[in-house]
């Protein structure tokens, strides 16, 4: 006799990822589809109106702002591109112990903040900077060279902050080829330089698009670099935004200049997508996508012309110099780009113990004034504590969210999947000045600027994406069968959860937490906006006392935010690898 009796209805695993989508829905889509409403309503009427999209392509300032935008954000994808590829080769040589310990050294600049990375440069590469000191003093030029306030400037800060996001992306693609297929290629006739471009560099092209990608479009809405490194002339669109909404409140015209910065970004993900898939961008390979006819054919061609210069360039250099210092030209490359990732930095820690009034390097006398002017001020401590518990409280809700977000990814089959996973990673895609402007409007009208509330609800947005990402890389070696070994004995869904799979994956829960503390302590565009001048978080003091003048108590702030961010991803790091 067959049993006809219903069976007990169970929730799609999805389910768990609901508490993120709705977040995402209100203080994600729904503020940044607002804002692009408003770049076509008519400020005085309400009614529907194109005239700030025409006065935009009508007026030459604002046409060569986003040339200058576009082209910097361009040029910034290419030099981190060939900066970060030697050295993600390289690493993606190394043993995985080996690799693991040199990675700090893209990891710590990557997590450094902003504001700290180019105050570094400013006190590098100004006019009475280290550089120019340097070059004085030794004879080699007889004024100052001209290395801020210029595109040059700009293009140094803006590169740097963007190698490690291109190494990142890029290291997960390149540690999943498989290296005998260059060996194999070499064993049918195929020279070095022919088996790497051909083979490995095809191999590894998913990852290189990902990273230009990422590269791009968050050089889209960069504005810390442009105000401090460049000039007049460098002016890019995210600084026309926050004028538009701080000093104007001119919000169709902000909106407009956002919808544009956005259809940028969009536009290059759809390319990416159409060619690659978006899975890559995570590291997770390919979506079996690949380019075909005449394109296909035109990068084959491009890759060979690239493997046969390379192959007579190569070989007089051997003759020359001989084998030994073609291999060792690769750690060379790789080691001086981790010291012009490391060395900005580091140059900041002697200055802040400086005795001196000024900024001077090398310091004139040892003194701990400028450290006790920063413990002793009530400004800088509020400030400082209130980063520690808006970016405590946002690493709990996005570790949370992120968490569960992951888990339904990892146990649903559904095909929604890969729509859902687009949608929580949509706010690391869009510019960051389009999602802090659209917050702000929103929380504007429902009191929740200038509150810890509003800074813990958009940090908490920026950083769901980094927690997911993490913990969904856990999630990928979990044996699922411990699960149904649990259910087997009895155990609802419910303590098999935080009985079996919590502990088994807490290295990546906390790593995640860390990272996710890590986003916003050191978050400043939010902070711009919906902070309203009140309750001031670290970066944002920071961001005020640059503006005004710098001195040295911006360098030992910039020293204990530094040693607080190393500290914390050290940990995140040793917790994530530890069994």
């Amino acid at each position: 006799m067959t049993d006809t009796s219903p069976r007990p209805w169970r929730p799609s695993p999805l389910w768990l990822a609901v508490p993120g989508f709705v977040l995402l829905v209100v203080f994600f889509a729904f503020p940044v589809a607002r804002l692009l409403v408003l770049s076509v309503q008519d400020a005085q009427t309400g009614g529907f109106s194109l005239a700030s999209f025409a006065r935009i392509t009508t007026t030459d300032v604002y046409i060569r702002v986003l040339g200058i935008t576009f082209k910097i954000a361009g040029y910034t994808a290419i030099f981190s591109l060939l900066l970060g590829y030697p050295l993600a080769y390289w690493l993606a040589r190394m043993p995985d112990a080996v690799r693991g310990r040199l990675l700090l050294f893209v990891m710590v600049p990557f997590w450094t903040s902003y504001l700290v990375k180019t105050f570094a440069f400013m006190l590098l590469l100004g006019r009475t900077g280290v550089i120019n000191d340097l070059l004085l003093g030794t004879g080699i030029v007889s004024q100052p060279l001209p290395l801020i306030n210029n595109e040059f400037g700009v293009m140094v800060g803006m590169v740097h902050a963007m190698v490690p996001l291109a190494v990142m992306t890029m290291l997960p693609v390149m540690t999943g080829i498989d290296r005998r297929l260059v060996q194999a290629a070499q064993t049918l006739g195929a020279s070095p330089v022919h088996a790497f471009w051909l083979v490995y560099f095809k191999l590894s092209l998913p990852g290189v698009a990902a990273a230009g990608l990422l590269v791009f479009i968050s050089s889209l809405g960069f504005f810390i670099v442009p105000a401090f490194l460049g000039g007049r002339r460098e002016t890019m669109l995210a600084q026309l935004i926050i004028a538009q909404v701080q000093e104007l409140l001119n919000w169709s015209f902000a909106g407009a200049l956002a919808a544009m910065m956005l259809l940028a970004a969009l536009v290059s993900c759809w390319v990416y997508d159409r060619v690659f898939g978006l899975s890559t961008v995570t590291g997770q390979g390919s979506d079996g996508k690949e380019a075909s006819g005449r394109l296909r054919l035109a990068g084959l061609a491009l890759l060979h012309g690239l493997a046969s210069v390379c192959a007579l360039i190569a070989m007089p250099v051997n003759r020359l110099f001989g084998p030994r210092a073609g291999r060792a030209m690769l750690p060379a490359v790789s080691w001086a780009v981790i010291a012009f990732l490391v060395a900005p930095t580091l140059i900041v820690i002697p200055i802040a113990f400086t005795s001196s009034q000024f900024l001077e390097f090398p310091p004139p006398g040892f003194s701990l004034r400028w450290f006790e002017t920063y413990f002793s001020s009530p400004l800088w401590v509020q400030a400082t504590v209130r980063s520690f518990l808006v970016a405590g409280a946002t690493a709990a809700a996005a570790t949370v969210i992120g968490g569960l977000a992951a888990l339904a990814l990892a146990r649903g089959n559904s095909r929604w999947n890969g729509a859902i996973f687009a949608f929580f990673l949509a706010p690391m895609i869009v510019p960051r000045i389009v999602i802090a402007v659209g917050l702000f409007y929103l929380f504007a009208q429902i009191g929740l600027v200038a509150t810890d509330l509003g800074l813990v609800i958009g940090h908490t947005v920026l950083a769901i994406p980094f927690t997911l990402v993490t913990i969904a890389a856990v999630l990928k070696s979990y044996d699922t069968r411990l699960d149904q070994a649990a259910a087997t004995l009895g155990a609802n869904r419910l303590r098999t959860l935080f009985l079996i799979t919590v502990p088994l994956v807490k290295g990546g829960l906390i790593a995640a937490f860390l990272f996710a503390f890590i986003t916003s302590f050191d978050e400043l565009t939010i902070a711009i906006f919906v902070s309203g001048g009140v309750k001031t978080t670290l970066p944002k003091q920071m961001w005020d006392d640059m503006i005004l003048q710098l001195n040295p108590t911006l360098a030992a702030v910039s020293v204990v935010v530094f040693a607080i961010v190393t500290v914390l991803l050290l940990v995140a790091e040793r917790v994530r690898r530890s069994p």
